[in-house]
């Protein structure tokens, strides 16, 4: 192979995709045969196969049992809102962000305490093992899952308070900065990191997904006074869905 040319398996791979977005391979039809793309390419089963394994990892197709391969309808991706820190007394940023975008949004929590893992200790800046309350969300949009949340704060800061539990009390479904000011704690700034990885089979599952299907990951962290007072992963997939930020001008 010259140097820049690309693998057989790839120029095929190329090829069919191309026909799945121009339309020519339109939502539901059956992906031509291993033998048909061995023939049309004049590749080997190998060569097909892998192409084939391609399309399928990028989430274009997807093999139904006793049926073959078929191109998957694909979504138009939604936009999931996040911007400034905007304050209205009771609503969490979900609440908010849904009120804006004139969708109804529900979720689903569950807390338990635990000790910190090394990663989430360092995140929180505790010792590794020191107890935090981690909740997990399911958010829906019309009933559909289309995020997922995973929350830990330190009980340093919460714990004996009546906002150890973020989703009860009487500040339960409240966002972080105005169950922090219930306590005393004055929550000052919030720090956001995006990345994208494979999805989880948990997750993907939660979520409606297809194994192999990309997520992105937000790691968020609240600060009061540069101590970190709660930490999250928000998971998101990126076939549906695409983050939008809303940043105000200082």
């Amino acid at each position: 192979m010259a140097f820049g040319e690309q693998p057989a398996y790839l120029r095929v791979a190329s090829d069919l995709r191309e026909k799945i977005v121009n339309g020519s391979l339109p939502p539901h039809t059956r992906l031509p045969s291993q033998a048909r793309i061995r023939e049309e390419y004049g590749v080997s089963d190998t060569v097909a196969l892998e192409a084939r394994k391609v399309l399928m990892a990028e989430g274009l197709v997807e093999g139904r049992s006793g049926s073959g391969t078929y191109v998957r309808e694909r979504p138009v991706p939604r936009r999931i809102a996040r911007s400034g820190y905007r304050t209205r007394a009771g609503a969490s940023p979900f609440r908010q962000e849904q009120t804006a975008d004139g969708v109804r949004g529900t979720w689903e929590s569950w807390s338990e305490q635990e000790g910190a893992s090394g990663e989430i200790a360092e995140r929180l800046g505790i010792e590794p093992g020191d107890r935090v309350m981690r909740t997990r969300y399911t958010f829906r949009e019309a009933g559909e899952p289309m995020m997922l949340s995973t929350s830990w704060e330190p009980l340093a800061v919460t714990g004996r308070t009546p906002v150890m539990l973020p989703e009860e009390g009487p500040l339960g479904g409240c966002g972080v900065v105005e169950r922090m000011a219930a306590i005393d704690v004055v929550v000052d700034n919030v720090a956001e990191q995006v990345g994208a990885r494979p999805g989880l089979a948990e997750e993907l599952l939660a979520l409606g997904g297809v194994p192999g299907h990309v997520v992105m990951v937000i790691e968020r962290t609240y600060y009061a006074s540069g101590r970190p007072v709660e930490t999250a992963d928000v998971v998101v997939p990126a076939d549906r869905f695409r983050i939008a930020y809303h940043l105000p001008v200082r």
